[in-house]
């Protein structure tokens, strides 16, 4: 990043704080778009387009400059392929689409085989930029988790038409209210695919990476009545921003004053390597926990630490901090983009918190 370029950042949080956040997102995007900036490696790759291959992860910049650009939709085409997982007997992963007030998203379903026992719930997976539910649902595995536990999941996808980067609007006001945008229409895909899928569970489990986890934490404040727990990974807390220049902030850890700690029962994920959002964002999804306890674990190649205690509203909340994990899905498939293999496995952990909080009434 170039000395330019950080004088011109320094001007934007300057505007910012001078109470002039749109002469600050102008100065940030005519800067990006006008910079150079070589590609990055940070540890992880970008997204596979297709599936199985992969290129150079774009630089924080780049993602940022495109945040807000609405391209035209791309042709079939045009959309990343991916291998058709191996399925159980009677089990199915399709590809669906959602239509309501709010506006419409294509998703993928997967529903284990009945044959085990009832649906216990439903999983929704809100990938990160780049992703897409393919590449999400090959890179968590959580097709495989849920099979044995007796859950649906599906997962959303954010069509370039609405961010260049297929991240979710969480730094958008208007995608950050009940009554509206992106989070009224992913509770209304959710209650549909409950209503369809798992009549009578009432069980809702909402999960996400970086964007998508920041989405997921905003769908768990605003529809507290339909979110049982919340798993966030290397995500974002609702409110972190309200425009790019904000969410470049909240991304780098500087201060978010209008963040606000999750409502309901969560489990959260952060390495501590993370260079693409600040591990200082855990804290603020947590938020001040009582009765906290820690324990620390070895796993098969790194360290991690858990927090365990109560938010403010009462609920269960684990935080798990992994000693050099940079932004990556930990415990991750290969197959898939920012993915950690090493460990622990976050989907089984999500699972394993969402069943307890299930089982034990300890919503």
């Amino acid at each position: 990043m170039s000395d330019d370029f950080l004088a011109v950042m320094r001007q934007t949080l300057a505007a910012v704080r001078a109470g002039q956040p749109a002469k600050g997102t102008r100065l940030i995007q005519r800067a990006l778009s006008e910079t150079p900036v070589p590609l990055a490696v940070s540890g992880q790759e970008a997204a596979p387009s297709p599936l199985g291959t992969r290129r150079r992860a774009r630089p924080l910049s780049d993602v940022i400059a495109d945040l807000g650009r609405r391209p035209p939709m791309p042709s079939p085409a045009q959309r990343p392929t991916a291998p058709v997982p191996d399925l159980p007997d009677g089990a199915v992963f399709e590809r669906r689409r959602h239509q309501s007030m709010h506006g419409a998203r294509n998703y993928l379903m997967f529903r284990p085989s009945t044959e085990q026992g009832p649906i216990r719930g439903v999983v929704m997976m809100l990938h990160g930029c780049t992703q897409t539910p393919e590449d999400f649902a090959a890179g968590t595995a959580m097709n495989r988790h849920a099979a044995a536990k007796g859950l649906v999941v599906v997962y959303p996808e954010q069509p370039r038409g609405e961010n260049m980067q297929l991240c979710w609007n969480w730094f958008r006001p208007s995608d950050q209210r009940r009554e509206g945008g992106e989070t009224a229409l992913l509770a209304d895909l959710a209650a549909r695919v409950m209503a369809e899928q798992a009549p009578g569970a009432g069980n809702l489990l909402v999960a996400g990476l970086s964007a998508g986890g920041a989405m997921a934490a905003l769908l768990a404040n605003t529809h507290p009545d339909l979110v049982t727990a919340a798993a966030i990974h290397s995500g974002l807390a609702a409110g972190s921003a309200q425009d790019v220049v904000t969410a470049f902030a909240a991304m780098r850890g500087e201060a978010a004053d209008r963040a606000e700690a999750l409502t309901v029962p969560a489990i959260i994920f952060h390495g501590s390597a993370d260079a693409t959002v600040a591990p200082v964002n855990a804290g603020r999804l947590a938020g001040p926990l009582t009765s906290p306890e820690r324990r620390g674990r070895t796993g098969p190649s790194r360290r991690y630490d858990v927090l365990a205690g109560r938010n403010a509203a009462g609920h269960l909340v684990e935080v798990w901090r992994i000693d050099g994990a940079g932004h990556a899905w930990s415990g991750g498939n290969a197959e898939g983009s920012y993915t950690d293999p090493s460990g622990p496995d976050a989907s089984a952990e999500m699972l394993r918190f969402f069943l307890q909080v299930v089982e034990d009434g300890a919503r």
